[in-house]
């Protein structure tokens, strides 16, 4: 449950447009996030890696509980995908700052994913919410 929250919460940062159009006061709350949001978009990226490998390893899901795993699968790609967005000027600056070569990957990277980034976080807000629903209908003991 904790992973459709946190997706719901990294999609809201990710698509500001759309709680903007939404709630016009929002725009403060937003403002005050957005000095942290490389750092947001940072925890998030390596915590879907993470979740990605994770269900990788726990490719034995799909025989007990495929929706369950697709939708863990799924969640994290979305959280490795919108942190990545989030975070890349952050990421530049830490990791990337003497290897020219690899900046220059990551921006076209960046370059290419940042047209979807809309579609990714309305993506984002309906799997977060799905992933809270699955973790109370789907169980594995």
């Amino acid at each position: 449950m904790s992973w459709g929250i946190s997706l719901i919460l990294l999609s809201i940062i990710a698509v500001p447009s759309l709680l903007l159009s939404k709630k016009p006061n929002a725009k403060e709350l937003l403002e005050k996030i957005e000095p942290y949001q490389g750092w947001i978009g940072l925890v998030f990226c390596f915590w879907g890696i993470w979740g990605i490998i994770s269900a990788v390893l726990n490719v034995g899901w799909l025989s007990v509980a495929p929706i369950l795993w697709v939708t863990y699968l799924v969640g994290n790609l979305l959280s490795a995908l919108l942190g990545f967005m989030l975070g890349i000027g952050l990421m530049n600056k830490l990791f990337l700052s003497k290897n020219e070569a690899a900046k220059e990957k990551a921006e076209e990277l960046r370059a290419k994913i940042a047209p979807k980034q809309g579609k990714l976080g309305i993506m984002g807000l309906a799997v977060g919410a799905w992933m809270i629903i699955a973790s109370f209908l789907y169980t594995i003991a």
